[in-house]
């Protein structure tokens, strides 16, 4: 998996463009969503071992929402949108249209694991198209927990060689408010897949 290093900005910025019309689909739902309209930032994406993850997301001590989902299809292996508390929290009360009275209740964790869904679906559909590839994405789980626990049950579920991730960071803005929402979409495709992905933008 070191040759995921091996890429070079021109091949970065071919998957920026994808995480870019991923993250301008996922905006767009969003907005449908809460019935409110929401831009995105030009999404950051970068390439690190799993256990590096946790430190850019949030504090040790602050729990996180993450939902997972299965990439089924042409490609395969698993995507994890991981929403900070402060954001998740918020993304539940827009998609509510209320304030619950405590945190990650039973509503709020289906609200958030549908947007993650939602969210998620808009990027590995940007990636699907990039590859020309079919990409069915499993229904969605929701984990709620401090980011290193999350991260390390994905890595330890997902094997030893599969330590390299793709992190696309996006920040939503809404446009009536001064507020920005961050969420963090986690690309861990199989062996296989990630082969056929590093082909394609070196092609790209």
């Amino acid at each position: 998996m070191e040759d995921l290093l091996s890429l070079k900005e021109l091949q970065l910025d071919a998957l920026r463009e994808v995480a870019n019309i991923g993250a301008g689909h996922a905006a767009t739902a969003l907005s449908q969503m809460i019935g409110e309209t929401i831009m995105i930032s030009v999404p950051t994406i970068s390439v690190s071992r799993l256990e590096e993850v946790p430190p850019h997301i949030t504090t040790p001590d602050e729990p996180v929402a993450a939902v997972l989902m299965h990439m089924l299809g042409d490609l395969t292996g698993r995507t994890l949108l991981v929403f900070p508390r402060r954001t998740a929290m918020r993304l539940a009360e827009l998609l509510l249209h209320r304030r619950e009275s405590e945190d990650f209740s039973d509503m709020q964790q289906s609200a958030i694991k549908e947007a993650g869904n939602i969210l998620s679906s808009a990027y590995m559909n940007a990636l699907s198209d990039f590859m020309g590839m079919m990409l069915i994405p499993s229904p969605p789980s929701l984990a709620v927990d401090m980011s290193n626990a999350v991260l390390t049950t994905a890595y330890l579920d997902f094997g030893t060689d599969k330590d390299f991730v793709f992190c696309v960071e996006s920040e939503f803005l809404m446009d009536n408010v001064d507020e920005h929402l961050r969420g963090f979409f986690l690309l861990l495709p199989d062996s296989a897949s990630l082969h056929a992905i590093l082909k394609a933008v070196r092609v790209a």
